[in-house]
């Protein structure tokens, strides 16, 4: 049974990750760094960690290939542009898989090429050369970072190389959530000397937290969620204009690829269309399964149903604003779900599946409904309901998109700057024994 909050049906309260706070955090106060007083490792003349009102040296670092779309790639990029429009000088470190990244040369470094690993029904795009030391580290002592922000701290080779040469405040974000994970299980014992080496780490949802967690219980982890460009996802944007007639329009955002569960949503379209005949199926993004979606489109003769394929994030926000309900159908393996907050952000009700991660930003019955995982009867009959309300369309849009307001960057990127600024304070005082007994041995 689908939630709808209204009705027979039984309410639950969304598990999972809680709201962040309606009221965003007070911004840190940014001013500029003076270098005299500056150390390499971070630190000012007299040992303490420069925070509030000195800006901050920070440097990204990414496994995933810079070259290609994803959800830990989208997030470095928007908290680097949030970051330094906050003040703060930040460099990128990531594989590619191009050489003509448009990024200027001082702003990121491309380190290694990447090559494609299968993990959770999805292709991983990491680089696993370990023969990067020697010039991370000659990186690292020119460029003097305040702090170094890894995203999957944990994954060969470019972080936990990095973290290995690091000198100075190390923070590590985890973005990752799955039912298992048997590198973690059988390599804690290799990895944990890594983890001791982070200084304060985020999780960027509840369930990623709990995952991780489950096999680094003693590690606290800070939950930030992802961000949104509310300049960027809003409603009022010009729609694809032979996108905007008579029918509803149900859109899918994402990879084509097994755990999106694009499968689900095609059979539970043609159980929709065969009773709301006046709709349409637009699917964006692109992926190994796209041949078998035609295949199943043409077989099937699945009527007025678009392959958008591959849309460049300039017009994206313009796709969102062509929809009347947005769909997300994954099987599992979902963190967050930044999808979500783009939908709600341009005023769309939300239908998806109850997985942990799309359960920790969504609110059955206030901005979606939701089901089951792999049940694509109940993800047709709960498009059928909003197909159907324009009123209930109009309702779940408006409260979406006022949530979507509490993932701003500039609010997730000032949690992000508090953790930085604790993460120096941290890497101070883990250095003081080590000078205390430096001393000891002098006298």
């Amino acid at each position: 049974m689908f939630r709808t909050g209204s009705g027979k049906v039984h309410h639950e309260k969304a598990h999972g990750d809680k709201d962040p706070p309606t009221n965003p955090p007070l911004l840190a106060t940014i001013g500029w760094r003076i270098d005299e007083e500056r150390m390499g490792d971070g630190r000012n003349k007299s040992g303490l960690p420069i925070t509030r009102g000195i800006k901050m040296k920070v440097g990204l670092v990414s496994p995933y290939d810079f070259a290609s779309p994803g959800g830990v790639t989208d997030h470095v990029r928007h908290l680097a542009a949030q970051l330094r429009h906050q003040g703060q000088e930040v460099r990128i470190f990531a594989p590619s898989s191009r050489a003509d990244i448009d990024f200027d040369t001082r702003e990121f470094y491309r380190i290694g090429t990447p090559i494609a690993v299968p993990v959770n029904d999805s292709v991983a795009r990491i680089t696993l050369s370990f023969h990067l030391a020697n010039r991370v580290s000659a990186i690292i002592e020119q460029e003097r970072f305040d702090v170094l922000h890894f995203h999957e701290p944990l994954l060969p080779a470019l972080p936990i190389t990095m973290l290995q040469t690091s000198t100075t405040a190390n923070v590590g974000t985890f973005h990752a959530f799955a039912h298992s994970n048997m590198g973690y299980y059988y390599g804690r014992g290799i990895l944990q000397p890594y983890l001791d080496r982070i200084h304060k780490g985020i999780a960027v949802s509840e369930p990623a937290r709990t995952f991780f967690n489950r096999y680094f219980p003693d590690f606290p982890l800070r939950v930030i969620p992802n961000g949104i460009d509310v300049d960027v996802f809003k409603p009022g944007l010009s729609p694809i204009r032979h996108l905007r007639d008579d029918c509803v329009n149900i859109l899918f955002v994402g990879r084509l690829e097994k755990r999106k569960g694009l499968g689900d949503l095609l059979r539970g379209y043609e159980f929709m269309r065969a009773r709301v005949p006046q709709s349409r199926l637009i699917i964006v993004g692109d992926g190994p399964l796209r041949n078998k979606v035609e295949s199943y489109i043409a077989r099937h003769r699945v009527p007025n149903v678009v392959l958008a394929g591959y849309v460049p994030d300039s017009v994206k926000p313009r796709y969102y604003n062509s929809a009347d309900i947005f769909c997300a159908p994954a099987t599992g393996a979902e963190s967050f779900g930044i999808v979500l907050l783009e939908a709600m952000a341009s005023g769309l009700p939300v239908v998806a599946t109850e997985v942990p991660g799309y359960m920790s930003v969504l609110e059955p019955g206030h901005d979606s409904l939701t089901v089951r995982p792999k049940g694509w009867a109940e993800l047709g009959a709960a498009l059928i309901i909003l197909a159907r309300d324009a009123e209930l369309r109009a309702r779940m849009g408006a409260y979406g998109h006022q949530k979507a307001r509490r993932y701003a960057w500039e609010a997730v990127a000032s949690q992000v700057i508090e953790v930085y600024q604790e993460a120096r304070g941290a890497a101070v005082l883990a250095s003081k024994p080590v000078e205390e007994a430096h001393v000891h041995h002098a006298v």
